[in-house]
C-alpha cells in the first residue's frame, strides 16, 4: 500500500507523536510498504509562540498537492491538527479524498493551561477538524469515552508499543556517570518540560532520595530556580534516554492531559515501575496494579510503587509490540480513489 502521512510534528522534535509516527513508518516500510511522509522539514517554517522548539509550516498548501500528485497515495493520513494538517484536510475535502486522522494530544487543555481559554472552545475546534475524517484513530478507551462525551462519533483504537530491545533492564555499571553520585531512590521523569505536564505537582513532593527531570521545554529555567534540590539532566536520546531509564527506582509521571504516555511503557520495559495520577493515560496503560500505583496523593504512589517487582514490569512492557501497533494503523487506513489530475496552482490560496 502507498501510504502518506503529513504530521506538524517531527524531528528534531523528541516526543510520543514524533515516535509513534516514526516507528510506524519505519515499521510498515520493512513490511513492504511504500510510506512517505509529510513534515515541517520539507517547508519554510517559523517558530510556534511560546513553544520556539516546534516549527510551523508557512503556505504549505501547493506543495502539499504537488506531493499528493507525484506519489498518489492509496491511504491519506492527517496525524495533526497544525498548519500541514489543515492543509491536507481543506485539499482532501477539495478534492474529494477520504482520509484518516488521529488525536494524539489535548491541546484544549493545553491551551487552557497557558491561556485560559475555555476547554470547550478548544473541543468545538477539534471537533470541526476530525468530523470529516473517514476514521480518528486514538490511543485509549478512556480518551475515547471523553471525545465521545465531546461529540466525536468516528473514533477507533490505536494503540502504541515500546521497543523492548532499546528499553531494557541495565547492569549496575551501565548506570549514567551522573546518576552514580545520587541519592536514592531516584525519583525519574522523563518528558518536555512544559506547563502542560504539571511537573511540579512531581517536584513539590516530599520524596526521599533525588527527584531527577530528564528533557528540555520552555519551562526549565523556572523549575531549575523554583527547585533547586532537583537534578535537571537536560534532554537525552537512544541509549543515553535508556539508561537514564533502567537507573531510576520509579517513574513518576505527574501529567494529567496525556492521551497516552508512550514514556510509561519505555520505563516498564526498562523494568522501572511507575507512579501516576488515575487519569487518562496511565488508567489505561498501567491496567495490572503489579506494574504500578495510581493515587491522586503522587507521593504515596511513588512510595507504593518502589515496592513493586522490576521483573514484573519488564514483563508486562513485552506484550506491547509496535508490530501490533502498526498493523492496528495499518487497518484502519482508508483506501483512496485514484486523484484527478488537477492543477497546483488551484491550490496557490490553501
Amino acid at each position: 500500500m502507498r501510504i502518506l502521512i503529513v504530521t506538524d510534528a517531527w524531528f528534531p522534535q523528541v516526543n510520543g507523536v514524533v515516535r509513534t509516527l516514526d516507528t510506524v513508518s519505519r515499521t510498515l516500510r520493512a513490511q513492504g510498504h511504500a510510506v512517505e511522509t509529510i513534515t515541517p522539514g520539507d517547508f519554510r517554517t517559523i517558530p510556534c509562540p511560546t513553544y520556539p522548539e516546534i516549527r510551523l509550516a508557512l503556505r504549505p498548501g501547493p506543495a502539499i498537492a504537488r506531493r499528493i500528485d507525484s506519489f498518489a497515495p492509496e491511504a491519506i493520513h492527517i496525524a495533526t491538527e497544525g498548519p500541514l494538517g489543515l492543509a491536507a484536510r481543506r485539499l482532501c475535502l477539495r478534492r474529494g479524498l477520504p482520509f484518516t486522522t488521529s488525536f494524539h494530544t489535548k491541546f484544549p487543555e493545553y491551551l487552557h493551561a497557558r491561556f485560559r481559554i475555555p476547554v470547550s472552545w478548544g473541543y468545538r475546534w477539534m471537533r470541526y477538524f476530525h468530523s470529516r475524517a473517514e476514521r480518528v484513530m486514538v490511543a485509549t478507551d478512556t480518551i475515547m469515552a471523553e471525545l465521545k462525551g465531546w461529540g466525536f462519533d468516528n473514533t477507533v483504537r490505536w494503540s502504541r508499543g515500546v521497543d523492548t530491545e532499546l528499553f531494557r533492564p541495565r547492569a549496575a555499571d551501565a548506570v549514567p556517570e551522573a546518576v552514580r553520585s545520587l541519592a536514592r531512590p531516584i525519583h525519574l521523569y522523563v518528558g518536555r518540560v512544559a506547563v502542560e505536564k504539571n511537573i511540579e505537582a512531581f517536584l513539590e513532593r516530599d520524596l526521599a532520595g533525588t527527584k531527577l527531570v530528564v528533557g528540555d521545554g520552555p519551562q526549565m529555567a523556572e523549575l531549575r530556580r523554583r527547585f533547586p534540590d532537583a537534578v535537571f539532566a537536560g534532554a537525552r536520546h537512544g541509549e543515553d534516554l535508556a539508561r537514564y531509564f533502567a537507573a531510576a527506582d520509579v517513574f513518576v509521571f505527574p501529567s494529567r492531559t496525556d492521551t497516552f504516555g508512550l514514556v510509561l511503557l519505555e520505563a516498564l520495559a526498562s523494568g522501572t515501575p511507575v507512579a501516576a495520577f488515575p487519569v487518562p493515560g496511565p488508567l489505561d496503560v498501567i491496567a495490572d496494579p503489579a506494574v504500578g500505583c495510581l493515587d491522586m496523593d503522587l507521593a504515596a504512589a511513588a512510595r507504593q510503587a518502589l515496592t513493586l517487582d522490576r521483573a514484573a514490569c519488564r514483563a508486562y512492557a513485552l506484550g506491547h509490540s509496535w508490530q501490533a501497533c502498526a498493523a492496528q494503523f495499518e487497518a484502519h487506513l482508508v483506501s483512496v480513489a485514484p486523484a484527478p489530475a488537477v492543477s497546483p496552482e488551484r491550490f496557490a490560496a490553501a
